[in-house]
């Protein structure tokens, strides 16, 4: 949007949640600080919400709510798309930038779905598509793999993406509290929402391995791309299980190109106690990246909240807002490549598994015999841990095994554990947990 190069550049929010009002605390409160880091006065001119009487914070000029949200998209310099979800807010981010708006975002399922569609429109039209936030809260990761790591080559990602997930985890392992209860006081703190499916079921974390990895590989990855397990099956018998072996639970994202081609996963999976990963707790996240040349790397810091996750919109407004008061655009995104996609039966790794058993004999040597005839190899087994299920249709006492395998295939490892299953010594549902090797 041509103007005066000496006039405020003109900031659009669209969005007033808690990330939302916190951005507009940072851009108000800060606003001449931040001025005289761009070399040139910002003004934010207007505040898209659907009801402006909810908003409430004393930060927030009354006179700048609007319901108006198309309308704010074209009369900005900068338009921040804090609203979430894929619609409308796909359509006011094409908006924006049809209009010759920048546009910053923290939108990671917007990103995981319509990217590469976003990206292409913001390098058509010259302008900015920034999206820090998006990916790790206020931990500077986007942005390390979008220009820092640009002349090496990333191989892999792993980490943790998701603070809800790794609050309730931790809880469950440094309190012994139940899974329902974890999350009820995740709520009850502000950690998870009313509704925390996209987290608890991994979606959350699914969406920034798909931006991870588009951004790593120079390739298309979707969030359809994504395998994705939650956490929600994790019980208190599998946080005592791994306890046990000096072992954490924690969700991670893993995006990998390999051999067989580009996967991205999100799964819980066992990680030894003195790993990195295991000393990350709460609400922080970390992210390992390694790359040909610069080795491994790890980002860590808060992975979630108003503030930290403002933090990040506020620096992606100023990088923009430097360009725009300079006359230049910034590097774009350069998906250059159509890496396919690793299938699943592709996937190997160590896995444990916990069987409830009856606990008499011959059983363990049948389930060995199962894992034998599908050409798994057991590394380990161990029956220290009592159960805390009963099996109605059984008087004797239930036992725990578990067993850990040498490294193996995904879908063939699965087929092995339907098979024990069907087995008349072996009650309840068996946990399945990858191993970090």
């Amino acid at each position: 949007m041509a103007q005066d190069n000496q006039a405020p550049i003109r900031i659009a929010l669209l969005g007033a949640g808690t990330v939302g009002s916190q951005t507009a605390r940072l851009i108000v409160e800060q606003r001449e600080d931040l001025s005289q880091r761009i070399g040139r006065d910002i003004e934010l001119v207007g505040v898209a919400c659907l009801d402006p009487d909810e908003v409430t914070v004393p930060w927030i000029d009354r006179s700048l709510l609007t319901t108006d949200t198309a309308g704010l998209c074209t009369r900005a310099d900068i338009v921040i798309e804090l609203i979430g979800g894929l619609e409308p807010a796909r359509t006011f981010v094409l908006r924006a930038i049809e209009s010759g708006a920048c546009v910053v975002t923290a939108n990671k399922a917007l990103l995981a779905k319509h990217g590469p569609e976003i990206y292409r429109a913001a390098e058509k039209r010259g302008v900015d598509i920034y999206f820090e936030a998006a990916v790790g809260g206020a931990i500077p990761i986007v942005r390390p793999l979008r220009e820092s790591l640009v002349g090496d080559s990333v191989t892999s990602m792993l980490g943790i993406v998701n603070g809800t997930t790794n609050y309730i985890l931790d809880e469950m392992t440094t309190k012994g509290l139940d899974f329902d209860v974890a999350l009820k006081d995740a709520q009850d703190k502000g950690y998870a929402e009313a509704d925390p499916t996209g987290d608890i079921e991994g979606h959350d974390a699914a969406n920034k391995a798909a931006i991870m990895a588009t951004l790593g590989f120079h390739t298309p990855v979707s969030i359809d791309d994504v395998t994705v397990e939650g956490i929600t099956a994790i019980t208190a018998d599998d946080i005592a299980a791994a306890t046990a072996e000096h072992k954490v639970v924690k969700l991670l994202a893993v995006v990998e190109n390999g051999e067989e081609g580009v996967s991205a996963r999100v799964y819980p999976a066992l990680i030894d106690e003195n790993h990195p990963l295991a000393s990350v707790h709460g609400s922080f996240n970390a992210v390992f990246v390694h790359a040909e040349a610069a080795d491994d790397l790890m980002f860590y810091g808060r992975g979630a909240g108003g503030a930290p996750t403002a933090s990040a919109v506020v620096g992606d407004v100023v990088t923009e807002a430097r360009h725009i008061a300079q006359g230049c655009v910034g590097p774009s995104i350069p998906l250059y490549r159509s890496l396919r996609k690793a299938p699943l039966d592709s996937s190997t790794a160590v896995f444990a598994v916990r069987f409830l058993i009856h606990d008499k004999p011959g059983v363990l040597a049948a389930i060995a015999q199962e894992f034998a005839d599908h050409g798994i190899s057991i590394n380990g087994v161990n029956q220290d841990l009592k159960p805390t299920l009963h099996d109605p249709g059984y008087s004797g006492e239930i036992q725990q095994l578990r067993l850990v395998t040498h490294r193996c295939d995904e879908v063939t490892l699965r087929e092995t554990v339907t098979a024990v299953c069907a087995l008349d010594c072996v009650a309840g549902t068996p946990s399945i947990l990858r191993v970090l090797d």
